[in-house]
C-alpha cells in the first residue's frame, strides 16, 4: 500500500511538470466522459419527465382511440369509408361503462383548438371538452370556483374552467369567475379556474387551455357526434391491463368485430404507454452516449502517445532506477499508475463538466436532466480501463530498456 501511494505521488509529480501537456491529454478523456455522463444524465431525466407526464394526466389511465395505426396506412376511399366507421360515438361510452367491471370510471373526451376573447385580448388555446367525470380522470384540480357537473353536460351550457395560462392571457390580476368569454365567437361563462400543471416534457404548457361540456362542443362549436377518444380509469394498477383487455373485448362485441378482424378502435394504458417511452428513450440514450464514448477512445489514443514521449524523455532517469535495483516490474507499475492517474483525473474533471452542462440545461432549457450515481461509476471504470489499456504498451517498453543503454541516452 506504502508503495502504490508512493508510486501515486511519482505520477503527480511528473503531471505537474508538464502542465499544459497534461491537460491536453486529458482533454479527450474529459469530453468523453462529460458527454457520455450528460448524455445519460439527459436520458434518464427525459425518462422520468416523460413518466411523471404521463402520470400527471391521471392514474390507471386507459385510453381508446378511433381506428387503427396498420389500417391507417390504406388510403382511398375504403379507408375513409373504414375511418367513418372508426368513430367513437356515445354508444360505445355507455357499453363501457355498463358492462366494464374492472374500472372505476370513464369520460369521452372531444379537443380541439379554438380562438378565445374577452374584452379587446384574443388568444388561441385549445379547447378540452368532457363528461363532469373528466376532471377527475384528467387529474384536473379546480383552484376557484367549481367544475361543470352532469346537468350542465346534459343541458349544454355555455359553461367553461379556465387554466392559469388563459386567465394571465386574458384576464390579468382580474378575477375572471363569472366573466363572459367569447370561443369561437360564442359567448361562455367561466365558472372556475384549474390549479397550475406547468408544462411537460415536451414544453407544451399543460396551463394553456379550457375546458368545456362535451356536449356544447359537440353541437355549439365543432357540430360533431363523436369523440376523439374515451377515458377510462381502472380500480386499481395492478388490474389496468386486465381493465384494457376487457374494454377492448366489450368493445369487439359492441361494434361487432368478428375473430380474426382487425380492431377499428386502439385501447393504451399508462403501462404500455411508458414502456414505449421507456424504449425509446433507452435506445436514444445509448446509441447518443456511445458515440460520445468514441471520445474516450480518442482520449486513451492520446495518453499512449503521451506516455511514449513520456519514456522518452525519462530514458536517463529510468536507467539510473534500475541500476540502483529498481526491477521491471517496478518501472512498468509505476508507468501503469501514472498512465491510471491520467485517465482518472481526466475522468473526475468530465464528471464535473456534465454537472455543470446539465445544471444550465436545466436552468435555461425544457430539458430535464438527472445526474445518478450509475453513470458516474462507469465512466470511472470505462475511463479507468482506458487509462491501464493504453498505458500498458509504453509502461512495458519502459520496463524493458536495458539499463547501461539508458544511462548512455542524452
Amino acid at each position: 500500500m506504502k508503495r502504490l501511494l508512493e508510486n501515486i505521488k511519482v505520477a503527480f509529480q511528473a503531471l505537474f511538470l508538464n502542465k499544459m501537456r497534461s491537460f491536453l491529454t486529458m482533454l479527450g478523456i474529459i469530453i468523453g466522459v462529460g458527454a457520455v455522463v450528460a448524455m445519460l444524465s439527459i436520458g434518464t431525466g427525459a425518462q422520468q419527465s416523460v413518466i411523471q407526464s404521463v402520470q400527471d394526466i391521471g392514474s390507471n389511465l386507459i385510453i381508446v382511440t378511433p381506428g387503427n395505426p396498420e389500417e391507417e396506412a390504406n388510403i382511398g376511399q375504403q379507408f375513409a369509408l373504414r375511418m367513418q366507421q372508426a368513430e367513437l360515438k356515445e354508444d360505445d361510452l355507455l357499453a363501457i361503462e355498463r358492462e366494464a367491471s374492472l374500472i372505476t370510471g370513464a369520460a369521452p373526451v372531444v379537443f380541439s383548438s379554438s380562438v378565445v376573447s374577452y374584452l379587446n385580448k384574443s388568444t388561441q388555446s385549445t379547447v378540452y371538452a368532457s363528461s363532469e367525470n373528466g376532471r377527475e380522470l384528467y387529474n384536473m384540480e379546480v383552484e376557484e370556483g367549481k367544475f361543470y357537473s352532469r346537468s350542465d353536460v346534459s343541458n349544454s351550457l355555455n359553461v367553461v374552467v379556465i387554466g392559469q395560462t388563459v386567465i394571465t392571457k386574458l384576464f390579468g390580476k382580474i378575477d375572471p369567475i363569472g366573466k363572459i368569454i367569447k370561443i369561437d365567437g360564442q359567448n361562455f361563462k367561466v365558472i372556475g379556474t384549474l390549479e397550475t400543471r406547468g408544462t411537460d416534457t415536451f414544453g407544451n404548457d399543460q396551463d394553456d387551455f379550457i375546458s368545456m361540456p362535451v356536449t356544447t362542443a359537440q353541437n355549439k362549436l365543432y357540430g360533431l357526434d363523436s369523440y376523439n377518444m374515451i377515458l377510462a380509469q381502472s380500480v386499481s394498477e395492478k388490474d389496468i391491463d386486465a381493465a384494457s383487455a376487457e374494454i377492448e373485448s366489450i368493445l369487439k362485441h359492441h361494434r361487432n368485430i368478428r375473430f380474426g378482424e382487425k380492431n377499428d378502435f386502439r385501447v393504451q394504458n399508462q403501462t404500455q404507454i411508458l414502456d414505449i417511452v421507456n424504449n425509446i428513450t433507452s435506445i436514444f440514450t445509448v446509441v447518443i452516449a456511445g458515440i460520445a464514448g468514441i471520445s474516450l477512445l480518442v482520449g486513451g489514443i492520446g495518453i499512449m502517445n503521451i506516455m511514449m514521449v513520456s519514456v522518452t524523455e525519462r530514458t536517463r532517469e529510468i536507467g539510473i532506477r534500475k541500476a540502483i535495483g529498481a526491477k521491471n516490474r517496478d518501472i512498468l507499475i509505476q508507468f501503469l499508475v501514472e498512465s491510471i492517474v491520467l485517465s482518472i483525473t481526466g475522468g473526475i474533471f468530465g464528471i464535473l463538466f456534465a454537472a455543470l452542462v446539465s445544471a444550465i440545461l436545466t436552468r435555461f432549457t425544457v430539458l430535464e436532466t438527472s445526474v445518478t450515481l450509475l453513470p458516474i461509476i462507469i465512466a470511472l471504470s470505462f475511463s479507468t480501463m482506458i487509462g491501464l489499456f493504453f498505458g500498458i504498451y509504453p509502461a512495458m517498453r519502459a520496463a524493458r530498456l536495458n539499463p547501461i543503454d539508458a544511462l548512455r541516452y542524452e
